[in-house]
């Protein structure tokens, strides 16, 4: 006699639960016994491929599709029952047989490590071109006799038409910038020819020297754009546009050469393009100052422009070896320092004073980062313990 004869369960909760479990582990049972571990591993592997949202391939050690994520079949726009089976090589009517793909399977097979992905280029009949980028890895796991690949497979075509349409759009910009470039530093090089012609006409000293001042803070900013017209980057080598302006000033304001020198020091390196227009700027202003007012009387000297990185950090020094700034001087503001103080403040660089036996140095520095201690071949630099000028620049 059965039980459901002598009781109803529905009169006894706890037994009918109790009932119930036995009848789901015996369910369970009977699965497990239908199939073997090796068939349930199977079934969820085949599960978690096919339901992956990245296209994927599972492949047998002979390189045969064993299964295909949904969204590979999607990407390529086959049936998952046409792939099982296939040889790898095989796929896309032998598409995929190329010699990128066959050292990205050997690497694999070998499990010597993980191999990086390979880049390959798709090219199916009367199709566009598809560039692929290919991933492998060996699986490991219990049954080591039988092995098993997984291949992930990334289209980056429409990625890559992107990279190109900007990379185009940046060359042509880059091209018209230069154009543009070279355009306004000849329109610069007519307006200081104006001003150098009408300096000439002038009969009062003070206008001659204020349209000469013009002229080359004009000449300035011409060299940097000539220079930059030729630069593809956009950057500036210092030490390059440093000399041709020095080169600039020296031909149009020492006559004689023998008498006053002007030249570069300095290591190499580069600088935006933004912060060379300042830096030229600043170069022109303290050249003239020095030229005005550091050899009076026909005296003979030296002009050097020095310029040195220290990572982030960087130093403008410009000296001369004149008579130097009295000591009882008043401090004079003129239109020269108010240009180099406010450009320096747009470097966030601070100016400062030194005098020198003989002569001044006029320094600007720019500290992103607080050195501990001054690199040996930072000696061109002034004293760590030179104190911020109390004077002004004469302008």
């Amino acid at each position: 006699m059965s039980i459901n004869t002598c009781f109803d369960l529905r009169d006894f909760p706890a037994l009918g639960f109790r009932f119930a479990s036995l009848r789901y582990f015996r369910r369970l049972i009977m699965s497990v016994e239908k199939h073997s571990p090796e068939d349930v591993a199977l079934s969820l592997t085949l599960a978690v491929v096919t339901s992956s949202p990245a296209p994927l391939l599972l492949l047998d050690g002979e390189l045969t599709v064993i299964a295909a994520s949904t969204s590979f079949c999607d990407v390529f726009g086959v049936e998952a029952g046409v792939l099982t089976g296939q040889p790898l090589y095989a796929l896309d009517d032998g598409e995929w047989d190329s010699p990128q793909l066959r050292s990205l399977m050997a690497a694999t097979t070998s499990g010597a490590g993980a191999p990086d992905a390979r880049d390959i280029d798709l090219k199916p009949p009367r199709r566009p071109v598809r560039h692929l980028i290919v991933q492998a890895r060996r699986l490991v796991y219990l049954d080591l006799e039988q092995t098993r690949i997984l291949v992930a497979v990334s289209d980056v075509t429409d990625a890559r038409a992107d990279a190109a349409l900007k990379e185009d759009a940046l060359r042509q910009n880059s091209v018209l910038l230069q154009e543009v470039r070279h355009r306004v530093a000849n329109s610069l090089q007519i307006i200081a020819s104006v001003l150098l012609q009408n300096a000439r006409r002038t009969t009062s000293d003070e206008t001659r020297g204020h349209l000469r001042d013009a002229h080359h803070r004009v000449m300035s900013v011409a060299a940097l754009e000539r220079l930059l017209s030729t630069s593809g980057d956009g950057d500036v080598e210092v030490r390059v546009y440093f000399t041709r302006l020095c080169e600039s000033i020296s031909a149009s304001m020492i006559g004689d050469v023998d008498q006053v020198s002007l030249t570069v020091e300095g290591g190499e390196g580069v600088v935006e393009a933004r912060v060379s227009v300042g830096l030229g700027l600043i170069v022109t202003e303290l050249v003239i100052n020095a030229l005005k007012h550091a050899f009076p009387d026909g005296r003979p000297g030296k002009i050097t422009v020095d310029y040195n990185f220290h990572g982030p950090n960087w130093i403008l020094c410009v000296r001369d070896d004149g008579v130097g700034m009295p000591l009882s001087a008043p401090v004079r503001s003129g239109l020269g320092t108010s240009i180099v103080r406010a450009l320096a403040g747009q470097l966030n660089a601070s100016v400062e004073m030194t005098p020198e036996h003989p002569g001044t140095q006029v320094s600007i520095r720019h500290t992103q980062i607080a050195l501990v201690q001054d690199e040996p071949e930072t000696a061109s630099a002034p004293d760590a313990g030179a104190r911020p000028a109390s004077g002004a620049i004469s302008g």
